[in-house]
């Protein structure tokens, strides 16, 4: 009864400090924390006693994973410098540097023991960079090497933190240790690359339960065996992760995949905010386990602090080396040029510590002398970071003048994918089509698949157009309409004329709608354009876009053709070969397009204020 009633106190709390912090804009990790903190010193709450087995094993593996799954393995691929540098070369680095540190501060304290502090203290944690990171919205490759490093390095911390709780009951020789990294990265790999199989099996199963019940056992299907043999299960759940994210979107049944995605959003939000809770919580706990130490307040607190101020500068320390020294090499340089000092001052200040670093600091040994000061270090360090970092990231992304994503580029990107799509789709048909199909049925398919690709297409007009788009339009009216179809569905079920599954079969019909149709009433409206990533293209060149002139538009253009024959114009688009302007594909009379067919200009470009993207006709290509 306890523990339930716990763990309702505690989703409940999670449940409303996110919809708080969603609503007065603060960040969701630190709003929770400073929640908990508060709970651990109210009277009738009873201790919290963070077992480090919940966490190493009920937590970190489904963390990691969820954060795998989202984790582009081709980014990790193509930064997996970078985030080799600072998952392991970092985490190596800081273990021995801040180990030292704290023996320095306290010599009573064993050499090991303090190693082992470092190595508890040197991974950043998997979720608190990146949350903030998204939120702030660093440029995508700062991003996909906060994620890389996350999921990477507490695999080598943990690594470390065995090396040197074995130092500390005995002697252990270089040898050993190398031998336990090997072990750790040789054995974690191949545990998680055997997940593949795993994957095999998923895209047999059908049933849509079964089916997300594997992925939800998947990471400790990785996790155990790994560490039953001493490798590293949470580099096995890694992988397994990041082979499960790629080959996920090429499985078959749409339905499972939906469901493994709308299942781990709530798994992963559940998790990471309870952790942030569980933080705060062990507050009061920890600080009573130091007031009888020999060591003295006042100094047990200093020295935190200066372990503390250790962390924060030891980052940057390793970073800017790292990022430069490696591009002293010509071809490394020609392959991957320097990127501006922002990125790794951004990279720098992006080091959260998180519960992983309190739960294994609970791992140490219980009859190691000082041990709760070690364990109090380790949370003035999980706090410190998640304050003093957490709180000013945000502020210096802006004083650093980084530019993040641009939305009007991702719009456009992803309208001209939906377009190369949309083309792929129709091209398909042609090759399927027979003459026995109905022309009607044709008609029907080809004229759906076109309307997804255009309502891409509509987002890149005018955001403070009055009107709205035919799309959004149309979002609205079905959306209306489908309410009054679950209206009536609904008073006839309490008729009881008809059966409950045949009931459930026809509202979940209608659920599947109406979620597509809510997503493309999202607010739409795009800021402008600033900064951004570049416009993706496929492979290849296209010489109408290369040799097409940079014309500018007119003032006050307008559609000719629209108004001659009376037709509404959704968005403007102008030829760059004689300056026609006509309406999108998305008007009803398509005037840009039609112009394109009669006259073989093939480049043209938007006349909508504040773009200037174009477009080849002729290659399907956007430039």
């Amino acid at each position: 009864m306890d523990v339930a009633l716990g763990v309702l106190v505690l989703v409940s709390v999670v449940c409303a400090g996110s919809a708080l912090g969603r609503k007065l804009n603060v960040s969701v990790p630190l709003l929770l924390v400073l929640i908990g903190v508060a709970g651990s010193f109210l009277p009738f709450v009873p201790d919290i006693e963070l077992n480090p087995e919940l966490v190493l094993v009920g937590l970190l593996p489904p963390l990691l994973y969820a954060a795998a799954l989202r984790t582009s393995l081709y980014d990790f691929r193509s930064n997996r410098r970078a985030i080799t540098l600072l998952s392991v070369g970092y985490v190596v680095f800081g273990t021995l540097a801040v180990g030292f540190v704290v023996w320095w501060l306290f010599p009573e304290i064993p050499l090991a023991a303090a190693i082992a502090l470092g190595a508890v203290l040197a991974p950043p944690d998997a979720v608190a960079a990146t949350t903030i990171a998204r939120k702030v919205g660093m440029p995508r490759r700062i991003v996909s090497i906060l994620e890389g490093e996350s999921l990477v390095n507490d695999a080598t911390a943990l690594v470390c933190l065995r090396a040197a709780i074995a130092a500390l009951s005995g002697a252990v020789s270089a040898a050993q240790i190398g031998a336990g990294f090997a072990l750790a990265a040789g054995g974690g790999l191949i545990v998680g690359l055997a997940a593949y199989v795993l994957t095999q099996l998923r895209m047999r199963i059908h049933n849509v339960a079964i089916n997300t019940s594997t992925s939800l056992i998947a990471p400790l299907v990785a996790y155990l065996p790994a560490e039953a043999i001493h490798a590293s299960g949470v580099l096995a759940v890694v992988v397994t992760g990041l082979i499960m994210g790629t080959k996920a979107p090429s499985m078959p049944n749409g339905a499972a995949r939906l469901s493994q995605r709308s299942n781990w959003d709530t798994v992963q939000f559940l998790l990471e905010n309870s952790v942030f809770l569980l933080i705060g919580l062990q507050v009061r706990t920890i600080i009573d386990g130091v007031q009888d130490d020999s060591l003295g307040a006042g100094r047990i607190w200093a020295g935190c602090a200066v372990i503390l101020l250790a962390v924060l500068l030891l980052r940057p320390v390793w970073v800017f080396p790292a990022t430069y020294l490696p591009r002293l090499i010509p071809a490394v340089r020609r392959q991957d040029p320097s990127p501006p000092w922002t990125y790794p001052a951004i990279i720098s200040w992006a080091g959260m510590r998180g519960v992983v670093t309190l739960a294994a600091a609970l791992v140490l040994p219980e009859d190691l002398e000082h041990r709760s000061v070690l364990i109090l270090a380790a949370l003035v360090v999980v706090g410190g970071t998640l304050t003093v970092q957490g709180f000013t990231l945000p502020a210096l992304v802006r004083l650093l003048g980084v530019p993040g994503p641009d939305r009007r580029e991702d719009a456009l990107n992803q309208a001209s994918l939906m377009q190369l799509a949309t083309d792929a789709g129709l091209d398909r048909l042609q090759e399927l089509r027979t003459e026995h199909d109905p022309p009607e049925v044709m008609a029907m398919l080809k004229r759906r698949t076109q309307e997804r690709g255009l309502a891409a297409w509509e987002r890149l007009g005018r955001p403070a157009s009055e009107a709205a788009t035919p799309s959004q339009r149309y979002a609205q009216l079905r959306l209306a309409m489908l309410e009054a179809e679950r209206s009536k569905v609904l008073d006839l079920r309490r008729g009881g004329g008809y059966a409950h599954e045949v009931l459930s079969e026809v509202l979940e019909r209608l659920d599947i709608e109406e979620s597509i149709l809510d997503a493309s009433l999202e607010d739409l409206e795009l800021p402008e354009a600033g900064g951004g990533e570049g416009l993706a293209t496929p492979p290849g060149s296209c010489a109408h876009l290369d040799e097409a002139p940079q014309a500018p538009v007119p003032a006050g253009a307008f559609c000719a053709d629209c108004v001659r024959e009376g037709t509404t114009t959704v968005h403007l688009r102008m030829c760059l070969a004689c300056g026609n302007v006509g309406c999108c594909d998305s008007s009803p009379a398509t005037h840009a397009t039609r112009h394109f067919h009669s006259t073989g200009h093939p480049a043209m470009r938007s006349a909508e204020p504040g773009e200037d993207w174009r477009w080849c006709y002729e290659d399907q290509l956007v430039g």
